[in-house]
């Protein structure tokens, strides 16, 4: 196995490069996307010769802050959490602590950068977490997460939550604390809910001094015309919202129950993803990856691998039959 498959997933060139296969013959369950995106999006057409409209962004964002449960004065729509996440250690440019284990960019995005030691700490910095935290699952409870931005905030810091994976699951959101004179930032994902990752789309909710920051280093037109429109539809489909909401509790538990019949017993995850501790997790992603199925390693943890959502029964069935096979 090679670094490139520890850095994030979907990195489906390389495993083509080492194990073969056509793009059509895998079964990619390196991500934490949803594999049953929202479906309109492939029907949709754009302007391609006008530049992106202002009040097509201002639409956006309006929406998305009725999503979040927000005022859409704090809402800034970037093209893709990721960036946003970059940005903010620009625009807050101070030193930046995250909690492990985390989401590899968490590491990245500040040039002063380690990890917070025990309980997150009384010190002028920025302190990132993510909620749900990506690859565990696990779940900060708000009223948690409210006492360490008072910690922060004592101290002259920030806290940074990254929702990305919050979608499912709205209620342990704290996007709705950001306000004018918090030190609270929200960044959230609309890619991997949603289902459709190459739109690159995200958003902060920031106090509006730090909007204003984000917005002066994103320029007069920070997003493509589709990604605009694909968003305000799909933000507006509250149907779709509510039964995907339902639905991937459901195919979670089905690779539960796969994995549980191997011997692999998740040890955490979100409805997007599951994470299992196995001694020997590197021979399994390199026998997987041999039957064209790509799943996500780990660096430091060798004994982790991470398992998107199948896309479909069959999907299932042929990673149950990979398991089988040994």
């Amino acid at each position: 196995m090679t670094g490139a498959f520890h850095w994030h997933g979907g990195r489906l060139d390389e495993a083509r490069a080492r194990f073969g296969g056509e793009a059509a013959q895998w079964l990619d369950l390196s991500t934490g996307i949803n594999p049953n995106p929202w479906p309109r999006a492939a029907e949709m057409h754009f302007d391609w010769q006008s530049l992106p409209s202002p009040s097509h962004l201002a639409a956006l964002e309006e929406l998305a802050a009725v999503h979040f449960g927000v005022d859409p004065a704090l809402c800034c729509a970037v093209p893709g959490s990721e960036i946003g996440l970059r940005l903010l250690g620009v625009a807050l440019d101070l030193p930046g602590r995250f909690v492990l284990p985390c989401y590899r960019t968490h590491r990245a995005i500040f040039t002063d950068s380690r990890p917070a030691v025990s309980d997150p700490a009384d010190e002028r910095a920025v302190l990132i977490v993510a909620n749900p935290n990506n690859p565990d699952g696990r779940i900060m409870p708000p009223a948690v997460l409210r006492q360490w931005l008072a910690r922060q905030e004592a101290a002259g810091g920030w806290l940074v939550v990254d929702e990305a994976f919050a979608d499912p699951a709205p209620d342990i959101s704290v996007a709705d604390d950001v306000r004018e004179g918090r030190a609270l930032i929200v960044t959230r994902s609309f890619g991997k809910f949603f289902g459709l990752a190459g739109v690159r789309l995200g958003f902060a909710i920031a106090p509006p001094v730090i909007v204003a920051g984000l917005r002066r280093l994103l320029g007069d037109w920070p997003l493509p015309a589709a990604a605009l429109n694909i968003g305000m539809a799909a933000y507006s489909d509250a149907r779709w919202i509510a039964a995907t909401r339902a639905t991937l509790p459901l195919r979670a538990a089905a690779l539960d129950a796969v994995l549980r019949r191997h011997g692999y017993a998740p040890v955490g995850g979100s409805p997007l993803f599951r994470l299992i501790e196995y001694g020997q997790a590197g021979s399994l992603f390199d026998a997987l990856a041999a039957r064209h199925i790509l799943t996500r390693p780990f660096a430091d943890r060798p004994d982790w691998l991470r398992f998107g959502l199948p896309r479909d029964d069959a999907a299932l069935s042929r990673l149950d039959k990979a398991l089988s096979d040994g």
